[in-house]
């Protein structure tokens, strides 16, 4: 048991290790879109990023967001709305997946512009974005190319259309840089993990009616999902590229963790011993 602990941290470890990097490169990149576009998001007024009830989060003309939940009070049974304002990438990604907000620029861009309505295709729908995989060598794939090739000399908006369209066209390249990312941080922790997962075996992470996620003894993660407009059918996820379509690393290094400590109770510290470590770095 105690061999299979210390292998067991040692993913854990790795986990936490990748989890922070992809937070810290996820929050620069973020930083990096909105500077960008810092005078185009003050010509719109701001934009409304989400508005589905109970979730909506909206960003200012000060390049600062607004984020609001609502969830059902246990004690009084009465619903409850909070508004919290975020006031860095930083912050906004430890709440959100990255890939999503980008999306929901685009979205919010795309309206804002008049553009018309974002391809999809059933069976094959991109869980983060909802742009189907065939429509990528579409217009929507060349946003990228026409980014790149007038980014160097960026005028400043004229209009609020013109403001809307390049926030639309960097939404989607920054979309794609950041699912790459994100497909680059799980091959990194498959290839670390690689010479320990044979130990344990097969691990279930998720198990639900329309998501099943495992890590294999051979070290990758496998998935199945039936996407919303797949008609009931299931879709597998057998690469990175394919995983994070519908899966934040973040919440599978969670997930995963959680799993292995279900089952391998010795690898998660005592809460008293985390306090503990708390308290000595603060007399540190």
């Amino acid at each position: 048991m105690s061999s299979n602990a210390d292998l067991l941290g040692e993913i854990a470890e790795q986990a936490n290790l990748e989890r922070t990097s992809f937070m810290v490169d996820a929050a620069h990149q973020l930083d990096d879109f909105l500077k960008r576009n810092a005078a185009r998001i003050r010509e719109l007024g701001g934009l409304v990023l989400i508005d589905e009830d109970p979730d909506y989060l909206s960003l200012a003309p000060d390049g600062s967001f607004r984020s609001r939940t609502r969830y059902q009070d246990r004690a009084t049974g009465e619903w409850v709305s909070e508004t919290e304002v975020v006031e860095s990438a930083s912050e906004l990604v430890e709440l959100y997946n990255p890939a999503e907000v980008y999306a929901a620029f685009a979205e919010a861009a795309r309206e804002a512009a008049g553009l018309p309505d974002q391809p999809t295709g059933a069976g094959e729908v991109d869980g983060a974005a909802g742009v189907s995989v065939s429509d990528r060598s579409g217009p929507y794939a060349d946003a990228g190319d026409s980014w790149a090739a007038t980014r160097a000399g960026a005028a400043e908006p004229d209009d609020k259309a013109s403001a809307a369209r390049y926030i639309y066209d960097l939404a989607l390249t920054f979309q794609e840089r950041s699912q790459q990312s994100e497909a680059a941080l799980l091959e990194q922790f498959q290839d670390a993990i690689g010479p320990h997962t044979h130990w344990i075996g097969d691990t279930v992470i998720v198990d639900d009616d329309d998501e099943r996620l495992r890590l294999d003894r051979d070290g990758i993660f496998r998935g199945q999902v039936v996407p919303e407009d797949g008609d009931g059918k299931w879709r597998r996820l057998d690469t990175p590229d394919e995983l994070v379509q519908f899966y934040d690393p973040t919440d599978v290094f969670g997930d995963l963790a959680d799993s292995l400590a279900d089952v391998y109770p010795d690898v998660a510290p005592d809460e008293d011993e985390t306090d503990d470590e708390g308290d000595d770095a603060a007399h540190d």
